[in-house]
């Protein structure tokens, strides 16, 4: 349970980054304290786990149409929501929030592609032992 407990966590604090450099970054954004954060990291967290795969089915037509674009309209009004709803988390408009969803998302893009660990590749087929189950078309 303690190893799938850790990249949820990592997810969390790269999450929680990325909002506190939106706070920074962007202006219309500000955050009270580290209990707002926290609040807005885990509503952040469950939007993107429920929400948004609903939101992007739905507007699947739009998405490919704006050839992607309208992700980033999702992103940004996933963000608006959890700043009407969690009480010192301030996004002043629409502009704010496409800011600071991109703020969060290339932090989680470069973050991700640092702590990024390596699959090892995979065994040709003249090195795979003989109790191998894989048949070869």
């Amino acid at each position: 349970m303690a190893s799938s407990f850790k990249p949820l966590l990592l997810r969390w604090i790269v999450l929680a980054l990325g909002v506190m450099l939106a706070t920074k970054i962007v202006p219309g954004i500000a955050c009270n304290d580290g209990v707002t954060l926290l609040a807005v990291v885990l509503l952040l967290s469950f939007f993107n786990a429920i929400l948004k795969p609903l939101l992007v089915l739905f507007t699947l037509p739009f998405i490919l149409i704006t050839m992607g674009l309208g992700v980033v309209v999702i992103n940004a009004l996933l963000f608006m929501l959890v700043g009407r709803l969690v009480d010192g988390f301030h996004v002043s408009g629409f502009w704010a929030a496409v800011g600071g969803s991109l703020v969060v998302s290339l932090t989680n893009l470069l973050v991700s592609s640092l702590i990024r660990t390596r699959t090892p590749p995979a065994r040709p087929p003249a090195e795979r032992r003989a109790k191998d189950d894989v048949i070869d078309i």
